[in-house]
């Protein structure tokens, strides 16, 4: 069975599921060779679980490609595709999809599984909020204990806005890279077309050309193999 891999990254940065990229893809990886999957395609995303996939950038490629090779779209983690039924429930009517922590699962189960999972979230938002509202009540009338409450969750909000302005700079620094990326495409076909055909032998290639990695250091078997995933170029 032939599928593309799709990469999702939070704006709030790696650590929204536990997953970065290197950990998705190396889940995808293993999914594909226990069940014989054939990886036609990889793109991955720096994108918010609040957009559809097909309004995600990537996310749109892959669907695409999907429909073109007549393959599944796979994921490392349910939350990778959408945190919102009804994306999920639209993307069940473009493709189907699997999920590499549950390969055996149908679409219409995993359907089920978001299902649960967003109801669960709008439960607990429902009773945080009502926490909050009492707790406020509570401090307007006085309570000392409820006050300092109050006052440390809003220290807690105004560093979470610190967080956000280092994200959106990590954004800028991720799309930096991407657009680094895209300019050592040539350079990377040149070394594939000269037949080169391990990752070492890529890794001398572009170090013979005096290209250095976004970090400025000679080129090494696991970065190549980066690059290689990122431009969804292969051997």
């Amino acid at each position: 069975m032939k599928v593309v891999a799709y990469i999702r990254v939070s704006t709030k940065g790696q650590g929204d599921s536990g997953l970065g990229l290197d950990a998705q893809q190396d889940y995808i990886t293993r999914a594909a060779q226990q069940n014989g999957w054939e990886i036609v395609g990889t793109f991955v995303d720096v994108a918010s679980g609040k957009l559809a996939i097909e309004d995600r950038p990537e996310g749109a490629k892959a669907i695409a490609l999907c429909k073109e090779q007549d393959a599944q779209l796979v994921v490392a983690k349910l939350d990778r595709l959408s945190r919102s039924v009804h994306h999920i429930a639209r993307l069940m009517e473009q493709t189907e999809f699997k999920v590499a922590t549950m390969p055996q699962a149908k679409t219409f189960e995993l359907h089920l599984f978001a299902a649960l999972a967003q109801q669960e979230r709008e439960f607990i938002s429902g009773r945080t909020r009502e926490a909050l509202a009492a707790l406020q009540s509570r401090a307007d009338a006085g309570d000392a204990v409820a006050v300092q409450k109050v006052k440390n969750r809003s220290d807690a909000l105004a560093k979470g806005r610190a967080v956000a302005d280092i994200t959106a700079a990590n954004n800028i620094r991720m799309t930096n890279i991407a657009n680094a990326q895209e300019a050592l495409r040539p350079h990377l076909e040149s070394c594939l077309y000269n037949k080169v055909n391990t990752l070492q032998s890529v890794a001398d290639c572009l170090n013979a050309k005096g290209l250095r990695t976004a970090r400025g250091s000679e080129w090494a078997p696991t970065a190549v193999r980066r690059l290689m995933i990122a431009l969804n170029v292969s051997f």
